[in-house]
């Protein structure tokens, strides 16, 4: 059975806005999509929809066939997107953990499906159970997400145990794993999965490890059909022309070699930051992580943040989020900017005193 029976029927036939880029078309003079003729910097005519080159160059980095790959405004369009083309409103459900990335929650409120949360602990290390997940999905379930390396957690999350939950969830559910930060792990991809599995989805982005967060470029990897799908409901131009440039600089060969040797640093100086730490009177807990941050819980997680912020640095207090009391979520910076925050650490902290 084709996953698309499990999406919404009224959009598997849905026809795409027919912009002129869509049409097929071309000529030397374009006088069809009601632009500026003058070209001043390049910016006068619009997009293609989906940048052919730079398609088939994140499919080869992405080890996919271009037809399964969708580029949009970072990971969180490919959310919205999925949510809107699998889930009723009132009547669907999307089953992903707890804790991780908040916009699984707010893109599934804002389409009116029920988001049922499974709840992870960090006794064990965020462990997923796969027992635990599948006993949350129902007939009404469309979407089940795994972020791994997780958000804020750093727990990555094997293949194999990923292969398991996509077999378990055929004809079921789709699986969506999010991988934003999976080029810091040393995990492969779940998009080796495509290849035999028509249920599985993966979210790339060049915002993290390609230092491209103020590009917005992402992408969704699936079966050419669940591409096609997202396709025909998106913005008929998702990527601005300056996002597309940038997003072909980054692959250039130089850059990715520029690009492998900051991993590199982030990763070494995960370790440098987590032993630093660990030694720490003001630190309980470090969870081990594969992504480019740490999660830390502070015996005194206001102090901490506090002191770190009259220091001139800024971390994420994740402490309201479940399992997460008074723990801070810091990203990795450049070596002198973690020597900074582990000197800011290392001041004694203080305590305010009512008189």
């Amino acid at each position: 059975m084709s996953l698309l029976a499990r999406a919404r029927p009224e959009l598997v036939a849905f026809a795409p806005y027919g912009s002129a880029r869509r049409s097929g078309f071309d000529a030397p003079i374009h006088l069809d999509a009601n632009e500026c003729p003058w070209d001043d910097d390049g910016l006068n005519r619009y997009p293609a929809p989906q940048p052919a080159v730079l398609r088939e160059r994140l499919a080869a980095l992405y080890g996919v066939e271009p037809s399964q790959l969708w580029l949009g405004r970072g990971s969180d369009e490919a959310i919205d997107l999925l949510l809107r083309a699998f889930c009723r409103a009132g009547q669907d459900n999307v089953v992903a953990l707890a804790p991780s990335f908040g916009m699984y929650r707010i893109g599934a409120q804002l389409q009116g499906a029920e988001f049922r949360p499974l709840a992870l602990s960090p006794d064990d290390g965020f462990a997923l159970d796969p027992q635990r997940l599948l006993a949350q999905v129902d007939d009404a379930t469309k979407l089940v997400i795994v972020c791994s390396p997780n958000n804020p957690t750093g727990t990555p999350y094997r293949a194999d145990l990923l292969a398991a939950l996509a077999r378990d969830l055929a004809g079921r559910a789709l699986l969506v794993v999010d991988e934003a930060y999976v080029e810091f792990a040393d995990e492969a991809s779940a998009s080796a999965l495509l290849a035999t599995h028509d249920n599985v989805a993966v979210l790339r982005t060049l915002s993290k490890a390609h230092a491209l967060a103020g590009a917005r470029v992402g992408a969704l990897l699936a079966r050419a059909e669940i591409v096609d799908l997202i396709g025909r409901i998106a913005a008929p131009y998702p990527l601005p022309t300056p996002s597309v440039e940038a997003a072909l600089a980054a692959l250039a060969p130089a850059a990715l070699a520029r690009t492998q040797a900051r991993i590199a640093t982030l990763v070494a100086e995960r370790a440098r930051v987590a032993a630093a730490l660990a030694d720490s009177p003001r630190v309980e807990t470090i969870w081990p992580s594969a992504a480019n941050f740490l999660l830390v819980r502070f015996a005194d997680v206001r102090a901490a943040f506090e002191g770190l912020l009259a220091a001139g640095i800024l971390v994420r207090d994740v402490s309201a989020q479940p399992g997460l009391a008074n723990c801070l979520r810091i990203t990795l910076g450049t070596p002198a900017q973690n020597d900074a925050l582990l000197a800011a650490l290392a001041e004694p902290a203080t305590t305010e005193t009512t008189p």
